[in-house]
Formats: structure tokens, C-alpha cells, sequence
């Protein structure tokens, strides 16, 4: 790299003596800038005989290049790109981004690393399965926890219960206060506590509370049934805030890689749901004794955390790992930001950069530019994650068989762990595994918050189902099993697919020195309409 020497630094090489030789350019001043004052040694640009084409409007990462096309050279006609420039707008339509591609990051006398045998994307596959564990294993454990809260019996009959009948949601408000509490402190320590450290110490706080929570399933709780039940929420608080954690974390640290591993992230995460719901039907249907079935399924939490841990220590032994963590490094330290330049300037998918220098604030991100910048898909997906926790697990686990009466063990034992957990999180799953081949709509699309907002429809849908007790609101309008399978279908498959869309687009729009801490953000988002969506639910269970 160099300045041409008739014009100072007005002008900027981007191709060495040697390659100019080599090549046999017929204009020595070919590197010139084309939008700076004519050069006296230029003749019209030509490489190679060929005239090329006359100069578009360009601007400079870095700050030091007027506001020009990027330099004809070599380097530029073989496809490759100057370490300091990139591109000010996509020439792709702004709902037509390619949003699975990886970041430009080119670092001097390397090339790219390949995930070896998709190590790296496997890892993130899992910890997303971790991140949202804790939470699948206490939801779908339904059978075990109307045991303990009926006074460790299984013969309570029908007769109302508070403690057993609203539990669900009662873990969903207990989860959710601690959640958006630790989520506030994340963003705070985001730049202060390096990620590795806020990971591993929320993955062994969810460990020692689930150890606790196994010990106390072979205990007879049945003459402190309140008291066990003040702990289970004081446990389910912890868990849920160390998880917010957690998932926040690791969610900002995915956003350093390719898209594809932040997708692989999520999948995961609903993948966890699935695989707990699973693991409860082969429990229940395996062991005869409830308490033999619950320590099983609370052991395969405790395992699947260690795992975590492993393969998260595994991470940045990767090769591939290694690159795109030290690149990030690079990005941000001061050697890397040259003198009078802005910082972070990137163009978001569709749109264009913007000149506005970053606000410097030591150890806390910005807030305002990442909020201004993930707006619109924050309420989306506040939005999407408000309706999908009115409705599960608080009124979908409550809509029973119309053959209850039958006794048949479809009816009574398997009819909400299949239709309810099982079914709701492995369409869930789907949904977020079709973003891998197909983002659409674009960030930038009206369509998105349309068809989030269609979503509403699912509420008087599941309440005019099948649901048991019923106090106020006695029409049962969908008097079929078939009609609670289709809903949870539709609402598992929607919330996958359009909650997918909304986190994977946040972190990617915004600079990538925000991109850690507005992962945060989205994750604030989700966090604050699980919130209120769980008090919702309360109302909405209470006055059926």
C-alpha cells in the first residue's frame, strides 16, 4: 500500500510495484482515485487494453478515501477486495439480501479456515439445545409435578387445586422477572466481563440447581407441599436468570461467526424442546413409577449441562473458531480503527452506511443506535414471543381429549405430552430450520409485522378448544381432537419461522462492534414479551 506520488495523499495504491510490472499496465497512474482532481500523469483508466468503466459513488470504511468507487486494480478485477474499502450499498433489492453469507473479514497472508467437518456449527447446535433446556425440563414435566403438588399422590381426583391447576403459570411469571433483571446486568457487563466468563458461570449455576432439583425428586414432600412449592419457584427463578445469561451471551457471541452458526443456535434451542419432550414420553412410558420416570428425565438435564461445558471449552480450539474470534478482536482494538475515521461503518442489508461516528462510551455499548437500528424487529419479535407464551404451556397443556371419558391411554396419558410438548416444539423447530435455506420476508419488509401480528388469531382459537376446567367461559367450539393438533401445529411452526427471522436479522444490521450487544438487545426483546406475555397468560387462564 501506497500514495501516488503526483497527487500526496489524495490517492491510494492498492496494488504494489511488482504486480503494476508484472502485468504490464499501460497506465502507471492507474491507481489513481477517479473522483479526485484529474492527475496530470493519467490517461483514461485501461488495464490490459480494456477501457473500464467510469467511476460510482463510494464510500470508505476506514475514512481516508474521498467518497469514490474503489480503485481498478489487479487485485479489484480478480475478484478480490482491498482490506481497507468494502462496498457502501447491496446491489441486491433490500428484502433480497443474501443474509447466509459470511462476514468480510480478510486477514493479511491467510485465507478463510472451513469448518472442518461442521465442528463449529455442530458446538452452537448444541449449546443452543442448553440454552432453553432448563426451561423445556420444568414445562414438560407436567405429570411430574401435579404428583408432587397433589400431596405426592397420584389418586387427587378432579377436585380444583390452586397450586396444581396454574402452575404453568406460575413458572412463567417466576421465570420471567429474573430474566429481564439479568438481562439488564448482561448488557451492563457485556464489554466488562469477557463472554467466556458470564457462559461458564450461568451453565454451573443451572448445573447446581438442577442437581438440586434431582436430589429433591426421590424426597416425600408431601407434608411441605408449599414449601416445596415456594423452592421449585425460587429454583426456577435462578435457573431462568442464569439461562437469560446464558442464551443472551452466546447469542452476541454467534454473531461474530456466519450467519449459519447463529442459525444453527436457534435451531437448537427449539431442537431442546423437542428432545425434552421426548425424553419425558420414553419416562413415562417406561418407568411405573413417577418418581423413577422424573429422576431419569432430571439426571438427562444434568448430563446434557455437563455437555455443554465440554463442547463449549472445545469451541475455541477450533481453528475456525480461532479466526473468526481474533478477527473480531482485531476489529474493535484501537490499532485497527485508523485516526479521524469513523468507526464500525457498515452498510445493513439493503440499505446504506451511515457517517455517524459511534458515541464512545468505556465498557458500556450505546444503547440508542442499537435500539433505533432493531426497532421494528424487536417489537416483532416481542410480539411473536408475547402470543406464543399466553398460549403455551398455560392454555395448550389444558386442552384435553374430547375421549377423556373413554380411559383409553391415549386419552388420558399421552394426549398433551404428544399434541402439547411434543408437537408444538418439534413444529417449532421446523419453522426455524426452514430460515436455514429460505429468509423471507426481509428485514426491511412490511410483510414481517403483518404476519406477525396475524398471529393474534390463535388465542380465541385454543380458548374455544377443549380446555379443562372451565369456570366462565363454558362454549367449546372446537369439540374435536383434530383441531388443537392443527393449532399447535400452526403456532409452533409460525413461532419458529417468524421469531427465527426477527433474532438472526437484529445483530446483522447493526455495526459489527454493536453486533455482541445488540444481540443482547434482541434478546431483551424476546425477554420482555415472554414477561408479559406470562402475566397475560395468568389473566387469561383465570377468568376461562
Amino acid at each position: 500500500m501506497g500514495f501516488c506520488p503526483c497527487r500526496g495523499r489524495g490517492f491510494l495504491l492498492c496494488m504494489g510495484e511488482r504486480e503494476r510490472k508484472a502485468t504490464g499496465l499501460v497506465n502507471d497512474h492507474l491507481h489513481c482515485n477517479a473522483a479526485a482532481p484529474a492527475c496530470p500523469h493519467r490517461t483514461s483508466p485501461v488495464f490490459l487494453g480494456v477501457p473500464l468503466p467510469a467511476p460510482t459513488p463510494y464510500r470508505s470504511s476506514s475514512g481516508l478515501v474521498p467518497t469514490t468507487n474503489p480503485p481498478r486494480t489487479l487485485t479489484a478485477c480478480l475478484g478480490l477486495s482491498c482490506s481497507t474499502m468494502q462496498p457502501a450499498a447491496s446491489s441486491f433489492p433490500p428484502d433480497d439480501e443474501p443474509l447466509l453469507e459470511e462476514p468480510s473479514v480478510i486477514r493479511p497472508g491467510g485465507r478463510k479456515p472451513g469448518d472442518h467437518s461442521s465442528g463449529a456449527y455442530v458446538i452452537f447446535f448444541l449449546l443452543g439445545i442448553g440454552s432453553l433446556l432448563p426451561w423445556n425440563f420444568f414445562i414438560t414435566a407436567k405429570h411430574y409435578w401435579v404428583y408432587k403438588l397433589q400431596n405426592c399422590s397420584e389418586q387427587a381426583g378432579r377436585a380444583p387445586s390452586d397450586l396444581r391447576d396454574y402452575f404453568e403459570s406460575y413458572i412463567s411469571i417466576a421465570s420471567t422477572v429474573p430474566s429481564v433483571l439479568c438481562l439488564v446486568g448482561n448488557f451492563l457487563l457485556v464489554n466488562k466481563v469477557p463472554a467466556s466468563a458470564r457462559i461458564l458461570a450461568s451453565l454451573f449455576v443451572m448445573l447446581s440447581v438442577f442437581l438440586v432439583i434431582t436430589v429433591l425428586v426421590k424426597v416425600d414432600t408431601s407434608a411441605w407441599t408449599p414449601l416445596f412449592f415456594g423452592l421449585t419457584l425460587a429454583c426456577v427463578a435462578v435457573v431462568s436468570g442464569a439461562s437469560t445469561v446464558f442464551t443472551s451471551s452466546i447469542l452476541g457471541l454467534s454473531s461474530r461467526f456466519p450467519m449459519r452458526n447463529s442459525q444453527a443456535l436457534i435451531s437448537g434451542q427449539a431442537m431442546g424442546g423437542t428432545l425434552s419432550a421426548i425424553a419425558s414420553l420414553i419416562d413415562l412410558a417406561a418407568a411405573t413409577d413417577v418418581t423413577d420416570s422424573a429422576l431419569a428425565y432430571f439426571l438427562t438435564a444434568d448430563i446434557f449441562i455437563v455437555i455443554c461445558i465440554m463442547v463449549y471449552l472445545l469451541l475455541p480450539q477450533l481453528q475456525y473458531s480461532r479466526y473468526y474470534l481474533r478477527s473480531h478482536q482485531e476489529s474493535l482494538s484501537p490499532a485497527s480503527v485508523l485516526p479521524g475515521g469513523p468507526v464500525g461503518d457498515e452498510a445493513e442489508p439493503g440499505g446504506t452506511t451511515s457517517s455517524t461516528p459511534l458515541p464512545s462510551h468505556p465498557g458500556i455499548p450505546p444503547l440508542r443506535p442499537i435500539l433505533r437500528k432493531t426497532a421494528a424487529l424487536g417489537s416483532c419479535l416481542f410480539y411473536v414471543f408475547f402470543i406464543s407464551i399466553i398460549i403455551f404451556p398455560s392454555l395448550s397443556s389444558n386442552i384435553e381429549s374430547v375421549h377423556r371419558a373413554s380411559g383409553s391411554p391415549w386419552s388420558t396419558k399421552y394426549f398433551v405430552p404428544l399434541t402439547c410438548f411434543l408437537l408444538y416444539n418439534f413444529a417449532d423447530w421446523c419453522g426455524r430450520q426452514i430460515t436455514a435455506w429460505i429468509q423471507a420476508p426481509g428485514p426491511n419488509s412490511k410483510l414481517l409485522p403483518a404476519l406477525v401480528l396475524l398471529r393474534t388469531v390463535f388465542l380465541p382459537l385454543f380458548i374455544l378448544s377443549n380446555y379443562q376446567p372451565r369456570a366462565h367461559i363454558r362454549t367449546v367450539l372446537f369439540a374435536h381432537d383434530a383441531y388443537p393438533v392443527a393449532f399447535t401445529a400452526l403456532l409452533g411452526l409460525s413461532n419458529g419461522y417468524l421469531g427465527t427471522l426477527a433474532i438472526v436479522y437484529g445483530p446483522k444490521i447493526v455495526p459489527k462492534e454493536l453486533a455482541e450487544a445488540a444481540g443482547v438487545v434482541m434478546t431483551f426483546y424476546l425477554v420482555l414479551g415472554l414477561a408479559l406475555g406470562s402475566a397475560c397468560s395468568a389473566l387469561i387462564v383465570h377468568l376461562i
